[in-house]
């Protein structure tokens, strides 16, 4: 079982996200970001491109502006919240790469 159906629920709650939060939609004005999921076994990509997560597929990406490295048990308790972020962080069963601001952008997808 892949954790592709979950991540593709959680951007869609984004995106919804977005559409309804004006603070939000002008935070990521202007944002063209490509975002790489490595979760070891599977990996994911997507754009953040006007104001909302799009392009989402599985495999890599070339040249990612940020990218996202994990395990698949790890990202399904991102996404259920049983794991929080910070906790995942510290413990290092998630990393992140690229520029903080990018990343703190991507904060409220989690």
């Amino acid at each position: 079982m892949t954790v592709e159906p979950q991540i593709q629920e959680l951007i869609n709650k984004f995106n919804d996200k977005v559409e309804k939060d004006e603070k939000l939609r002008n935070e990521l004005k202007g944002v063209d970001r490509k975002v790489l999921i490595d979760l070891e076994s599977e990996k994911y990509n997507f754009r953040l491109h006007d104001e909302k997560v799009d392009s989402f597929q599985a495999g890599e990406i070339a040249d990612p502006d940020i990218t996202i490295l994990s395990d698949p048990a790890t990202m399904e308790g991102l996404i259920s919240g049983k794991i929080k972020p910070m906790k995942a962080l510290a413990l290092r069963k998630l990393r992140l790469k690229g520029n903080i601001d990018d990343m703190l952008r991507l904060r409220n997808l989690f």
